[in-house]
C-alpha cells in the first residue's frame, strides 16, 4: 500500500513506518502553528520561540497519531486479527490489517479503540496543562499542551463520524453487520456513508476556495477525495472476497498459456508473440522445462537496435517465489502476493511443472461475471 514508506522503529512487534507524504503534513502543521496559532494564542514572543513550540507540538501530534493506531493494533492482535505494520502518511495513520475481522463484535472493538485512545489523550493533555499552569510553568508549555489536548479531541470526534473507512464508519458497519448478519451488505451501506461524507468535504473545500481560503479549501478537497476513494475501494475489496470465497488459483488460471523458447530473439518475441496475441508476459520453456518468464518490461530495458541479436535466453527472469504460486492456493493469498510483489501476472507451478498462468485480468473478469445476491458474503451466527 505504501511502497515508499520508511521503517523508523519497532514497537511491541509492530513495524512503525513513515510515508514521505507525512513530511508534507508535518511541514504544514509546523508552519501554520508557528505563523498563526501560537502567535494568536500567546502574543509577544519571538519567531524562534513560536518555531520551537510548533516543532514540539508537531512531534506531539505525531506521537498522538501513533498511539491512536497502536490502540487499534493492540486490540486487533488480541482479538486474533494480525497486524504487523503501522504507517503514518499524509492523511494521518493506518494500521494495516492482514485479514478482515471475522465478526461484527471484533470489528467494533478494533474500531472504537482508536477514538477512545485519542479522547483519553485529549483529557490527559488538558489535565496536564492545568497542572502545569497551576504550578507556574512557562506559558509556552501550557499553550503546547492545550493545543495537543484540543487536537486529540478533534481527532477522536472526526474519526467517530459514521463514514467508512473512518472509525465511525467501521462502527456503523459493525452495527449493521450485527443486525443483519451480512458483512457485505453492511460494508456497502457504510461505504455509501463514506462516499457521501467525501463529497461533502469536497464541496466544503470548493466553497472555501471561492471564499479565498485556499489552503483550507485544498485540504478539504484532498481529504474528501481520499475518503471517497477509500470508501469505494473498501467495498470493492469486500465484494471481491465474497466473490472469491472458496475459490482456488487452479479454478481461474489459464491452463494453456503462450510460452516461448529461450532461442527466440527479442524482435521475434515482440512481433510474432506479444503483438499478435495481445499479451505482454510469457513463461520461458525449453524441452518441457520451465526456466522463468519474460515480459515487456525486460524489452524496455534493452536498446531497440539490439533486439534482433538478443535472445530471450540472454535476458529472461529466472524462477523465484515472487512470480510463482501453487494451484491449490486461495485467491486471498494470491491477492496478497500481488499486493506485496506488485506483479499482475503469476506462474502457477507444482513440483517444478508449469500448470498455467493467472493474471489480475483473470480475477477482475471473474469478479465482473459473478453476480452477488444481497445476502452474499460472510455472515455471523
Amino acid at each position: 500500500m505504501f511502497s515508499n514508506a520508511v521503517k523508523i522503529c519497532t514497537i511491541n512487534n509492530f513495524e512503525i513506518r513513515v510515508d514521505p507524504s507525512w513530511l508534507i503534513i508535518a511541514g504544514l502543521v509546523t508552519w501554520s502553528l508557528s505563523q498563526g496559532y501560537f502567535p494568536d494564542a500567546l502574543p509577544g514572543r519571538t519567531g524562534s520561540v513560536y518555531l520551537v513550540m510548533a516543532v514540539v507540538a508537531m512531534l506531539g501530534l505525531f506521537a498522538s497519531l501513533l498511539l491512536h493506531e497502536l490502540a487499534h493494533s493492540v486490540v486487533a492482535r488480541r482479538l486474533g486479527v494480525p497486524i504487523k505494520t503501522i504507517t503514518l502518511f499524509l492523511f494521518g495513520g493506518v494500521a494495516e490489517l492482514e485479514a478482515e475481522p471475522k465478526s461484527a463484535r471484533t470489528e467494533f472493538w478494533i474500531a472504537i479503540a482508536g477514538p477512545v485512545m485519542s479522547a483519553g489523550l485529549g483529557v490527559g493533555f488538558w489535565t496536564l496543562s492545568l497542572i502545569v499552569a497551576f504550578g507556574g510553568a512557562a506559558a509556552a508549555s501550557v499553550a503546547v499542551l492545550s493545543y495537543l489536548a484540543l487536537v486529540n479531541i478533534v481527532l477522536a470526534l472526526f474519526n467517530l463520524v459514521p463514514a467508512f473507512p473512518l472509525d465511525g464508519g467501521r462502527i456503523l458497519r459493525a452495527y449493521l453487520w450485527h443486525r443483519t448478519g451480512d458483512a457485505l451488505a453492511a460494508t456497502k451501506a457504510a461505504s455509501r456513508s463514506g462516499a457521501f461524507f467525501g463529497y461533502l468535504l469536497m464541496a466544503l473545500g470548493v466553497l472555501a476556495l471561492f471564499q479565498g481560503n485556499v489552503l483550507a479549501g485544498i485540504w478539504y478537497v484532498l481529504i474528501g477525495a481520499f475518503v471517497l476513494v477509500a470508501a469505494r475501494s473498501s467495498y470493492a475489496m469486500q465484494r471481491a472476497q465474497a466473490a472469491f470465497e472458496g475459490t482456488s488459483v487452479a479454478a481461474l488460471m489459464c491452463r494453456t498459456p503462450v510460452t516461448v523458447s529461450p532461442q527466440v530473439t527479442l524482435s521475434e518475441l515482440l512481433h510474432q508473440v506479444f503483438l499478435p496475441r495481445n499479451i505482454s508476459f510469457a513463461p520461458v520453456m525449453e524441452d518441457g522445462v520451465l526456466l522463468g518468464h519474460i515480459d515487456r518490461s525486460v524489452l524496455s530495458r534493452i536498446d531497440q537496435e539490439n533486439w534482433v541479436t538478443t535472445r530471450v535466453g540472454d535476458v529472461f527472469v529466472g524462477l523465484n517465489d515472487q512470480v510463482m504460486i501453487g494451484p491449490d492456493v486461495g485467491i486471498d493469498a494470491l491477492f496478497e502476493t500481488i499486493r506485496k510483489t506488485n506483479r499482475r501476472k503469476i506462474l502457477v507451478v507444482q513440483d517444478h511443472h508449469l500448470l498455467g498462468v493467472i493474471t489480475l485480468s483473470d480475477l477482475t473478469r471473474h469478479l465482473s461475471l459473478t453476480p452477488l445476491s444481497p445476502s452474499s458474503g460472510p455472515r455471523t451466527s
